[in-house]
């Protein structure tokens, strides 16, 4: 047992000198959210135009009645025939949040590099609803920094979370979110983007964790973790994307 075992009067204060750090951590991410709000708006000056279900759309129409749209930068390059373990992670806590978005004003989409027909074979497998488009079509996942050419590969070094990094082998595709407004002059304008952990904070399952004894339980960065159809007790589903 790794912990000590203590009377309740004691627990209760140790657990009231944490709520002190909890209370203090929470007024620090108000100030942080609120100077993420304050940051500066660049406009986007070039036309992406992706591959949906519906239909080539350009970025404006990924909006649809919100002026604001959330990103999500799906790891599934062209030639993978299964999307990113910890982006599938990310992507099962999805589903639930869209219509809340939407009443908040905030329009959500998944792009990856990979062609559509990949995209929605792979979403068809995990059973998701959220839109996913393409973006084989465009330089949008190179121009937000989550996509990577052979001769960036090649040099040795990728530009990732805003600081030159070491190439990560043949990896050509990083994870990350990325915020835009829709002005009411219709431009539309890059307002944050964050990768690495940065998106972590939509991972409930991490959070929950976080509450219990054994923390995430980690042995490596969520090495524990499969495709939700990949565990050993995952029921089996039937179909041709298998």
């Amino acid at each position: 047992m790794p912990n000590a075992v203590v009377s309740r009067q004691e627990w209760l204060e140790a657990r009231k000198a944490l709520l002190v750090k909890e209370k203090e951590l929470t007024r620090a991410r108000d100030r942080l959210n609120e100077a993420r709000r304050a940051l500066p708006w660049e406009p986007v000056t070039r036309d992406y135009v992706f591959d949906t279900a519906s239909g080539p759309k350009p970025l404006g129409e990924l909006f649809g009645h919100c002026s604001q749209l959330l990103v999500y930068h799906f790891m599934l390059a062209p030639d993978w025939e299964e999307g990113c373990v910890g982006c599938s992670f990310l992507a099962d806590h999805l589903d639930g949040a869209v219509v809340h978005l939407k009443a908040g004003d905030a329009a959500f989409v998944a792009v990856s590099r990979a062609p559509l027909e990949k995209i929605e074979a792979y979403k068809a497998r995990m059973g998701w609803k959220f839109p996913w488009v393409s973006s084989s079509g465009n330089d949008f996942s190179y121009d937000y920094q989550v996509s990577f050419r052979d001769e960036d590969v090649a040099s040795g070094t990728i530009t990732y979370n805003y600081r030159d990094i070491p190439a990560m082998g043949e990896l050509k595709d990083l994870p990350g979110a990325s915020a835009f407004a829709k002005g009411e002059d219709g431009r539309i304008y890059h307002t944050y983007s964050t990768y690495a952990r940065g998106a972590e904070q939509v991972i409930s399952t991490l959070m929950l964790l976080d509450l219990m004894p054994k923390g995430r339980n980690e042995e490596g960065t969520m090495n524990w973790v499969r495709r939700h159809d990949q565990y050993e007790d995952a029921p089996k589903a039937s179909g041709c994307c298998h």
